[in-house]
């Protein structure tokens, strides 16, 4: 089956590219020319980019698509797509890899992917309005063959994987574009996120140990309790329980990249 064809099989549309800046700013382009429930995949990214702005490695052979959503919550529970998605990337890797590997997917807060500890994923998530309308991408770079190196986390792909068959884009694709369509319709527009926060905290990692979360202001050390109703973290620190919003998390004995 081809891209466009398993993505019409589950409502979506599909445009694929060679090359492209960003997946997400090609899904933006077409949100202003009306269009919706889209995926966008490219074979590489010239501008790719993460988190916080950061550079997001692109290289060919990775898996670089991003899906466009028109109002696909109330605004109140829009960002908690975040974890749809996490769960929808959880998925598609776990249909990747060998049934014993499976259980050493964990998902780290916000919206990283590790496999044995190291990054495999990473989600990122963004909105703008267009008068009346809200568009929401979300995009998934997946390592494939490759992962970058010079990384303030440890990195890893399937390919350096002992015992995982290589794995082609399409069929990653295929597995991801599934998972996001049933998690989407796990979550309801936000009518079932107990669900989803269910099933995220059942894959998450770090529970119960000492984590860092490096943030806006001074960084937070404590064990990382659970996360709440409205998707913020809470690490029991030695001055009482914190609740974390945004940042990033580094959880102890993680594999380390090459910057600190």
């Amino acid at each position: 089956m081809r891209l466009g064809e398993i993505a019409a099989s589950q409502g979506f549309g599909l445009l694929s590219f060679d090359a492209v800046g960003s997946t997400n700013d090609a899904c933006f382009v077409q949100a202003r020319e009306g269009a919706d429930r889209l995926w966008i995949v490219a074979a590489i990214q010239t501008a790719g980019r993460g988190r916080r702005g950061r550079a997001w490695d692109s290289p060919s052979g990775n898996l670089f698509a991003s899906v466009l959503l028109i109002d696909p919550a109330p605004m109140a529970v829009a960002a908690q797509i975040g974890f749809v998605a996490a769960l929808a990337l959880h998925d598609a890797a776990g249909a990747c890899l060998p049934e014993g590997r499976r259980a050493e997917l964990r998902l780290k807060w916000p919206n990283d992917l590790l496999l044995g500890g190291a990054k495999l994923a990473g989600i990122l998530v963004e909105s703008t309005n267009f008068g009346r309308r809200t568009a929401v991408v979300v995009g998934c770079g997946l390592n494939l063959t490759s992962h970058p190196h010079e990384t303030s986390y440890g990195a890893t792909s399937l390919a350096t994987q002992s015992g995982v068959a290589p794995v082609s884009r399409a069929d990653a694709f295929a597995a991801l574009s599934d998972a996001m369509a049933n998690r989407l319709a796990q979550w309801g527009r936000g009518r079932d996120f107990a669900a989803v926060r269910r099933d995220w905290l059942a894959r998450a990692a770090g529970l119960g140990e000492t984590v860092r979360v490096i943030g806006d202001g001074a960084p937070v050390v404590g064990r990382l309790r659970t996360m709440d109703d409205d998707g913020r973290l809470i690490v029991d620190c030695a001055d009482g329980a914190r609740r974390i919003e945004a940042g990033d998390v580094f959880l102890a004995g993680a594999p380390a990249g090459a910057k600190g």
